[in-house]
């Protein structure tokens, strides 16, 4: 059993008698489990957490804000048109009615200019000779719609027109529409380029010309000879229109 110590025994200054100093209270055990009770200010600070800790302390009233960078405008140097201000949303908006007006759903082929029968037979002779004549181009693009490419051909007829354009101004607005629609991989029209081409578009993007996309262009004109040109000379399309010239022939005569 431990034993309780004895008390302090002190000596008075003034006289020899002994003082008997008063032992203290023996605490209870809840006063050495529980601490005391905290002030408010400072259970405030107990219950900041590590995120609150850990920011900068706010200004009083007499100190002033640094003032904010300026937010760089990309704008001026943003090719792809990946922005949203206003200004360039107008703009593409504007550009993108006149092209909707002048690309709308190709008429049937009895709606169009009926081709000569040497014409259509002409058609067989090259490819040249085929994208050379408005009435093969409406023909032919009819035939790569059903083939899920007319995309080819809407790429190459911009092309065109992007190249007939002699205001620099409207080459760089036709130039960034067309990278829009035919060139940038989040086009669902994007026509199949290698890399070499698309790494020189993107260079020749940061100063735009009508001339921008004559590599894509001629490897665009490339595939269609090649891929489908052939098709479209056996297709049904085509020999109906070869049936059709070779019936006026025979009625003329």
């Amino acid at each position: 059993m431990r034993s309780r110590p004895r008390p302090y025994l002190a000596r008075a200054p003034d006289s020899q008698a002994v003082v008997r100093v008063p032992e203290p209270a023996p605490r209870s055990p809840g006063d050495l489990v529980h601490p005391p009770m905290p002030t408010p200010h400072e259970a405030e600070k107990q219950h900041t957490g590590p995120e609150e800790a850990d920011q900068p302390p706010s200004m009083s009233s007499h100190e002033v804000a640094p003032p904010a960078a300026a937010s760089r405008n990309p704008c001026c140097l943003c090719w792809c048109c990946c922005c949203s201000c206003s200004w360039n949303e107008e703009r593409r908006r504007a550009w993108r009615a006149s092209r909707e007006s002048k690309l709308q759903p190709l008429p049937s082929c009895e709606a169009c200019t009926t081709p000569s029968p040497e014409e259509v037979r002409s058609w067989a002779q090259s490819f040249d000779k085929l994208m050379h004549s408005a009435a093969g181009r409406t023909v032919f693009r009819e035939f790569l719609r059903t083939e899920y490419s007319e995309e080819n051909m809407l790429f190459w007829l911009a092309c065109e027109e992007l190249k007939a354009e002699a205001n620099q101004h409207v080459v760089d607005e036709k130039a960034r529409l067309i990278y829009e629609d035919y060139v940038s991989i989040l086009s669902p029209k994007e026509v199949s380029l290698d890399s070499r081409v698309r790494e020189g578009i993107n260079k020749k993007m940061q100063e735009p010309s009508a001339h921008t996309f004559d590599d894509a262009q001629l490897q665009i004109y490339t595939l269609m000879h090649r891929d489908s040109y052939p098709r479209f000379l056996s297709s049904p399309t085509y020999r109906a229109l070869l049936l059709r010239g070779g019936s006026q022939s025979s009625n003329e005569a």
